[in-house]
């Protein structure tokens, strides 16, 4: 099973580079936001959602091209590794 092994690991090694970079974002924005309500002391729920989620879009907007070659190579290495996946080699 050391094709399937493979495969899954380099799924999980994508799935981790695809998350971080959108993750990190969203907890620097988070925590910034935060800092800001604090020396305000303005507690709206609204304002620590938006500007993650703008965050968050702009990242995947940025990454998308990135994310999709990702996704793609994943996909060949997947269906190249299939015949040896079936046969247990």
């Amino acid at each position: 099973m050391e094709p399937l092994a493979d495969l899954i690991r380099e799924a999980l090694l994508v799935a981790a580079l695809l998350c971080l970079p959108v993750l990190c974002v969203a907890t620097a924005v988070g925590t910034a936001v935060a800092v800001v309500q604090a020396a305000t002391q303005v507690q709206e729920q609204t304002l620590t959602l938006l500007p993650k989620m703008l965050a968050v879009g702009l990242m995947v907007a940025l990454l998308g091209a990135f994310a999709l070659d990702l996704c793609r190579s994943l996909f060949v290495d997947a269906v190249q590794a299939l015949p040896a996946i079936v046969r247990g080699a």
